[in-house]
This record gives C-alpha cells, structure tokens and sequence, in this order.
C-alpha cells in the first residue's frame, strides 16, 4: 500500500468548524478547537481532515459567501492557528484538506465592489453582468438553488449580475482568464502553506451557457421537490468546458506532489463520469454521492455499486459519501440498526469514504426550533434546511456536550448526555468502536482499501454480498438490509472465519458451508 498515493489508500474525515469544538466560548467551533480534537480523529483511524469553509465571510451561507480566498474569518482564529493546526495534523500523520468555493464569491468581496462601481470597471467582467430582458425582468429563467430567480438587478448601473445561490454571494465569470489566474494563485497561497489538497465547492456550475439561453422545463417537477427543479440545469452548469477549468487547477497543484483534488458533483452518473476528464485530467475524485441519493435497499445499493463500477473511466478511482453538512445524517434516513450496516458499507467498498463529523457516534436528526433557524435556504423554502446535519459534535455527557461553555449556536441532540464519544468509546458494543474497527481492518489489510472487487450472490433478497481480495487475502462482506435473520449458504468448499460483526462480538467463528446472519447484522468474512 506505501506505493499507492495516499488518497487512495486512506479515509477522509470532513469537519464542519462552526460546529466540531470552541475554545473561546463564543458557541461557535474554531481552529483551535479542530487542533484540539486532532488526537479523535488519530485514535479513530483516519487519515485525513477535510474542513468545510473558514475564510473570511459576512456568513450570509455560512462561510460559502468568501469575502478574502487567502485569509480566515477571525469567527475561526488566525492564519497562525491555520499553520498551528496544519502542524499538530503533520505531527500524528493526518493530512488537511480545504473547502475551495471558487463559483462565487461574498458580495462584500473587493472585487466584486469595484465590478458594481461602473460598467467600464477593470473588474466588471471578473462577474456575470447582464443587460434586462425586453420587458425589463431577468435575462433568462435561470433560478437560484436556494428559491428565487438567479439574478438581481443593480439599479446603479441598470443591469442585472447573477448568482446561482442566494443575491449574497455573486458568480465569478471564470471565462476570465484574470478570475483563473487569482484563483490559481488562491491555490498555491494554500499549497505553501502545507494543503494536501481541496475540496471545490460546486464545481460542476462554474462554466455557464456563452449564449445565456433559457434553461428547458423539468417534466419531472413536482411541487414539493426544491424549486430549483422545476427547470433542467442544461445552460446554467455542467458546461462541456468546466473540463478545462479542472484540468488547470489539476496543473496548479501538480508541482505540490501528492495532493488531491476532489470535486463536489451532484450529477446523474453518466455525467458524474466525465469530471474525470479525458486521460483523467479532470478531479482526482469527483464526489460519489449516489449512496446518499439510493433507496436503501439491497438490491438497490448492489446495483447502484455495480453499475458504479462498471461506469468508472479506466483507471478512474471511486469514492464514496453516506453524507454531508448539506445532507440528512445517515441514522436519520435509515435509523440506528441500518446506520451500522451503513458504516460497514462505506468502509469495505472499493474506492475513498468519506466520513462526516459525528456519523462516528451515530448522530442522528436534530429537531431545530423556529427562533434556533440559521439556515438560509430554510428560510427562504421551508422543509428544505440543513441545520439538523450540522449541530455540534457530542464529546461527553457534561454541560453543552463538552463542545463549548456557552450556548452553542445550534442545538444540540436531545440525547446528548449518553450519544457523546466519552460514553461509547469504551463500549465495545458501539456504533463508535465499529467505526475505529472498521477503520482498523482498512489499514491493516490492503484487501480492505486498495484490493479488487467482486459482487457476490447471496441466498436471501434483502442481503447484499461482495468480496474485496488481493495478494494479502480475500474478504466477504455480508449485509443484511431486513429485519429477519438469514442462513446463508456460502458456496464453495472454502473455510472463513468471522472478522467482524456489526454488533460488535462474533471475531473468531469459523464457519464453511453456511454462516448465521442476524437482523440488521454485517459480516465480515477472511477466508483461510
């Protein structure tokens, strides 16, 4: 595995910073809060840490409107805590990814001042401008993802600029070759300063229609999906020419080594492809988020991982998401029993997981109530908001959950006192010892990480079974979907014994012919 680069090989952690641990006793997670948890994240077994946005920010969407590419908001600390926590991650082996928004910037930002000043600014077409439509409304039915129409008009100097989320947070043109090459140079400010790498916030929207044509309705639409899908995105993002955007921000970091590039893709699969790009020039690991968007079902998470498999350009490495700070927790769509089988899953399929901060201790929904609403697009569309996957992590059953000393600025979840890491990190039972068990077999066993994959045929249709193998060994992994228990027969004249359970005993059991299979139980398998 020491040849194989580094994010193939390992697991990603990603940190929301607001709320992952505060030191300062304002509510809100900090810098030097990720630093002090830095020893979790070594005791659980993984090997990066990506962190959600930390630049300085009017936090109109909470850090997604960058009001300076190459600073940190002082919410956070200072770029000395930046050079401090990228230390102390050096120090126990822990690489440090960054959260790049280059689509848009704040509306706030210098650059975006001096566009609005006049029309014959230096900086105007660093932005979308737009002359109005005939009757004075926007120039085409392009519509915000967060609700609303997608452009706003500046009285000053009579046209309209465009933004994909909310008016705060304007887009960049990045046909400008100036845009790039200040992005680029945002890159390498972060490179020098010891980045292992980026994740690049909506990268499929950061091309747009040359013509600004109207987007076709979406014959799909149905009234309580998000507005944003009430037309297809065709002309407004996943422009055949984002492809040469990627593959010059993959040339920036190029000189840097081992770092990685990873875009945020919410894509059919088909497309999803392409952002590796031709001859892989495109994103390292363009984001697989179909677990998050599949039934959970057997059948529906076999298929969705062969046909993921067979999608993959040659050499493409895949990659896998149970969720996000944009996405309902994992034990929330599938409860605590399946957030097990979830977790096995994610860190036995071929391919980079990605964990999100606190699926470790099987958080789950939130409740959120109306006066504790943060969440822009919440407010905007009700029944759409994302603060219940971004509460703060639980680290003991004390005041606030040991996150801060104050009221921290989301709540917390009601069954804090007992879903904290200080009271299940002895449990061996656990849903966060399975974690750092998992996350054990991985490093241990090259099978588990870099091996092949193979789908497997299982007697019973709520049973998902595959095989990962290489020179080190073969490994079945078996996951029961339903709540009735299975007798499975294995098929063949191999002897295996049982690895790991998800209900944490079992390590040991030999077994041939056939193998129990509790409700709600996976199995891990190593043949003899």
């Amino acid at each position: 595995m020491a040849d194989t680069v580094w994010w193939k090989r390992g697991t990603v952690y990603q940190v929301y910073p607001r709320s992952f641990q505060d030191t300062d006793g304002d509510g809100i997670g900090d810098l030097r809060g990720i630093t002090a948890r830095l020893e979790h994240l070594a005791w659980l077994g993984v090997d990066a840490v990506w962190i959600s946005p930390i630049y300085p920010s009017p936090m109109a969407d909470y850090g997604y409107d960058v009001a300076d590419y190459c600073g940190i908001d002082p919410l956070f600390g200072t770029l000395a805590d930046f050079d401090d926590l990228v230390a102390e991650a050096r120090r126990r082996r822990l690489k440090v990814i960054l959260d790049f928004v280059p689509n848009h910037s704040a509306i706030t930002h210098p650059w975006f001042a001096e566009s609005r000043a006049s029309r014959t600014n230096p900086r105007r077409d660093w932005y979308i401008w737009r002359d109005p439509a005939p009757d004075g409304g926007p120039p085409n039915n392009w519509i915000s993802n967060f609700g609303g129409p997608a452009w706003t008009l500046d009285p000053a100097t009579g046209q309209f600029y465009y933004h994909a989320f909310l008016s705060e947070q304007p887009d960049l043109n990045w046909r400008n070759p100036e845009v790039r090459a200040a992005m680029h140079d945002a890159l390498r400010f972060w490179l020098d300063r010891g980045v292992d790498g980026f994740r690049v916030d909506v990268i499929w929207h950061l091309m747009k229609d040359a013509g600004f044509r109207d987007n076709p309705e979406n014959p799909d639409f149905s009234p309580e999906q998000a507005e944003i899908n009430r037309f297809a995105q065709v002309y407004s993002a996943d422009r055949p020419e984002v492809l040469d955007v990627i593959a010059e921000m993959r040339a920036v970091l190029r000189p840097y080594g081992e770092r990685v590039l990873i875009g945020e893709i919410y894509l059919p699969m088909e497309r999803l492809m392409a952002y590796y790009g031709p001859d892989l020039s495109g994103a390292d690991m363009p984001f697989n988020f179909q677990l998050i968007q599949t039934p959970w079902t057997a059948e529906a998470v076999s298929d969705l991982v062969e046909n993921y498999e067979a999608a993959l350009p040659e050499g493409g490495w895949p990659n896998w998401v149970l969720g996000n700070h944009d996405q309902p927790r994992i034990a929330a769509r599938v409860g605590p029993d399946q957030a097990r089988i979830a977790a096995m899953l994610l860190l036995t399929l071929r391919g980079t997981p990605t964990l999100y901060y606190g699926d470790e201790i099987g958080l789950a929904h939130v409740p959120i109530p109306p006066d504790r609403v943060r969440d822009p697009w919440e407010r905007n569309e009700p029944g759409h908001g994302r603060d219940p996957e971004r509460t703060p992590m639980q680290w003991d059953g004390e005041t606030h959950a040991g996150f801060s000393t104050a009221e921290p600025w989301l709540p917390l979840s009601p069954d804090a006192a007992t879903r904290n890491v200080d009271a299940l990190r002895d449990d061996p039972t656990s849903i966060l010892t399975l974690y750092r068990r998992l996350l054990a077999l991985r490093r241990e066993h090259a099978a588990l990480s870099v091996g092949a994959y193979r789908g497997v045929a299982a007697s019973a249709a709520d049973v998902f079974a595959y095989e990962r193998f290489s020179a080190d060994g073969v490994f079945r992994i078996l996951l029961n979907f339903g709540e009735a228990a299975h007798a499975l027969d294995l098929k063949g004249d191999e002897t295996w014994t049982v690895v790991l359970s998800t209900r944490g005993h079992r390590g040991g059991e030999r077994t041939a012919a056939t193998v129990e299979l509790g409700p709600n139980e996976g199995l891990i398998l190593r043949r003899i």
